[in-house]
């Protein structure tokens, strides 16, 4: 039989503690300079992983760029990131993605994420935080031909990109997203 001990369950709390912030609807500052070389390096990663992806991210209203999300677990897991996100090219805010998992997994990776918002419905759910990723919207890891058939559910193709680590799972859960507008001196 499976338990998790006092010490175990006190780090996971430590750990969710140190990792997700006490208020995660506040708006992060944007320094436009290294986030939007950090973001850029991340969109380059991609397009040429696969160069169809040039013409998905000219012809999609919106997208959002995740340069690393550090996601770990053992039992109960999370993952977190800080994204920028970009209407027709344009840096228009920044956005934290949170998820919560429960179910077998053990360990701890890094990866990068991109979602896809193909139409202005898709963005506007997402920029009223109606867009929460369940477990039926699934991410399609980069590969070389991703872009010649990818999957969008209501508007919304999400595709990653692994950084590193090793992580075992069969969890279930979902992500959460924020979206905060730069404020219109920046």
């Amino acid at each position: 039989m499976f338990s998790i001990t006092g010490p175990t369950l006190g780090s996971l709390a430590l750990a969710l503690t140190v990792a997700l912030p006490a208020n995660p609807s506040s708006p992060g500052v944007i320094s436009r300079g290294a986030d939007e070389s950090d973001a850029a390096a991340v969109v380059a990663k991609f397009k040429e992983k696969d160069p169809g992806l040039a013409r998905v991210f000219a012809e999609s209203a919106a997208y959002v760029v995740f340069p690393t999300v550090a996601k770990g677990g053992f039992g109960v897991g999370g993952a977190r990131g800080k994204g920028y996100v970009y209407e027709n090219g344009r840096l228009i805010g920044s956005s934290t993605l949170t998820q919560l998992t429960i179910g077998f997994q053990a360990g701890g990776q890094a990866y990068s994420e991109v979602i896809l918002l193909r139409d202005e419905p898709a963005l506007e759910n997402f920029k009223q935080g109606k867009l929460k990723l369940d477990a039926q919207a699934s991410a399609v890891a980069l590969t070389k031909r991703v872009s010649a058939d990818l999957p969008y559910r209501n508007g919304v193709a999400i595709v990653t990109m692994a950084e590193g680590g090793l992580m075992y799972e069969a969890s279930v859960g979902g992500q959460k997203l924020s979206f905060h507008p730069i404020a219109s001196g920046a």
